[in-house]
C-alpha cells in the first residue's frame, strides 16, 4: 500500500494548525516531519512550538541535528538534502513535491486560503492522483471532510 495523502484546505492559518497536528501526533507516540518552504517560516514554527502552551515542551529539532533521529518532531526547510530520520508522517508546507514522500506512511499538504496557495496545490494533487495514490481532502475551518 502506498504513501496515504490528506490535504486539509482553506487554511487561514498553516503554522497553527501544523502545530495542532505535531501535538496531536506526538500524543499518540507517532513521529513527524514537517517541511517547509523557506527559513523563516520555520523559525516562526520553530517560536511558535516553544510558546505555544506554557505547560507543554514540544521535542523538536532540525533535520541535521544530532538528534533528528531520537528527536519525534523533525524540521527543514525545502531544498535540504539530508535525508528524515524517520518515515511515520511528512507535513508539507512548500509549494512542490516533497521529494522522497513515498517512503512516508502519510503525507499531510496544508494549503492556505489564497490562490498563490492553492494553484500550487492543484498541481501536487492533480500530480498525486496521476500516481494512483489514496487521497483525501478536508476542508480545515469546518473540520470535515471534502
Amino acid at each position: 500500500m502506498g504513501t496515504r495523502i490528506h490535504f486539509y484546505h482553506n487554511t487561514p492559518d498553516r503554522l497553527a494548525l501544523v502545530g495542532e497536528l505535531v501535538g496531536r501526533a506526538l500524543e499518540r507516540g507517532r513521529k513527524a516531519a514537517v517541511r517547509f518552504p523557506d527559513g523563516t517560516m520555520l523559525k516562526r514554527f520553530d517560536q511558535l512550538l516553544w510558546t505555544r502552551e506554557p505547560q507543554s515542551f514540544t521535542p523538536h529539532v532540525a533535520v541535521d541535528s544530532p538528534l533528528a533521529g531520537e528527536t519525534p518532531i523533525v524540521l527543514a526547510e525545502a531544498g535540504t538534502a539530508t535525508p528524515w530520520p524517520h518515515t511515520d508522517m511528512l507535513l508539507n508546507l512548500a509549494d512542490d513535491i516533497p521529494p522522497g514522500f513515498e517512503h512516508f506512511r502519510l503525507l499531510i499538504e496544508i494549503v492556505g486560503q489564497t490562490e498563490a496557495d492553492k494553484a500550487p496545490a492543484r498541481a501536487r494533487w492533480g500530480h498525486y492522483r496521476q500516481r494512483g495514490l489514496e487521497l483525501k481532502a478536508f476542508d480545515s475551518v469546518m473540520r470535515a471532510p471534502l
